[in-house]
């Protein structure tokens, strides 16, 4: 009795600390106040400046930017990461091994590590810094997610699925089309979205890698205004309504996923 009740309190005070600062952003979203923590009263205003188009542009353009970096990488990552969970699942067990710890090395590494080898490499390459690296530095912290998440679903699958259809008449392309893609289907969209939102999180890599040219994401034009002394309002409805999108889409294929099991 007395273990559960500590392991229950030791898990509520674990949640309320991930989570009570998000709540605090999502309170204050709902008033005029320039400065979080001090209520003004109940206004929706922040949130009609933002669907109106009463924000700053330079925050506007930083939100775009955000999510076509985000959803290309997360696409091209997709693609890249199940491509190289079907290699590794065919190679020998102890191939296996070698090439997942490979493929681990880079959630391990320090993010200041990955984003000063990544600058440096386009540097010696002499690739001009902007939307290209930045894309290219995405793709590549975040294809190794996605492989951790499409293994399990291989590793789960019937193997003679795809060689029954192999066997059957089937070329490669339309076995893997029709047979494999369905069973993968599940780790696929959960890398796509694990790096998404790894793309719309990430400030180090972005900042060694955005270049001179004016390219501002989120994270950054969040970095840049915090060090002007402050952080423009309209930042705390747009992060309550990214934080509820994200929540409500993992809702959703959870309950998808449950129904497939019943």
């Amino acid at each position: 009795m007395i273990k559960r009740i500590l392991s229950t309190s030791y898990l509520g005070i674990l949640l309320i600390m991930l989570y009570a600062p998000i709540l605090i952003i999502i309170i204050f979203s709902f008033t005029e106040a320039k400065v979080l923590g001090n209520w003004t009263g109940f206004s929706l205003k922040l949130y009609s400046s933002i669907f109106q188009g009463g924000i700053h542009h330079s925050l506007t353009s930083a939100l775009w930017n955000t999510l076509i970096i985000g959803l290309i990488a997360a696409a091209a990552s997709t693609v890249l990461g199940t491509m190289a969970a079907i290699g590794i699942y065919n190679l020998t067990p102890k191939s296996q091994k070698a090439i997942q710890m490979v493929n681990t090395i880079p959630i391990l590494n320090p993010d200041i590590i990955t984003a000063i080898s990544l600058f440096l490499l386009f540097v010696s390459l002499g690739i001009s810094q902007g939307y290209t690296t930045v894309i290219l530095a995405h793709i590549t912290f975040c294809t190794p997610y996605v492989v951790l998440s499409v293994l399990p679903r291989l590793r789960r699958m019937n193997p003679n699925l795809y060689e029954a259809a192999l066997d059957l008449g089937a070329t490669p392309f339309l076995a893997v089309r029709r047979i494999l893609l369905p069973e993968l289907k599940p780790g696929m969209i959960s890398g796509f979205i694990l790096a998404f939102t790894l793309s719309i999180d990430d400030f180090v890599v972005t900042l060694f890698t955005i270049g001179n040219e004016g390219l501002e994401t989120l994270s950054t034009y969040i970095y840049a205004d915090a060090r002007r002394g402050g952080l423009t309002p309209e930042l705390r409805p747009l992060s309550a309504i990214i934080f509820i999108s994200v929540l409500v889409l993992l809702l959703v294929i959870n309950q998808r996923a449950a129904k497939k099991k019943l």
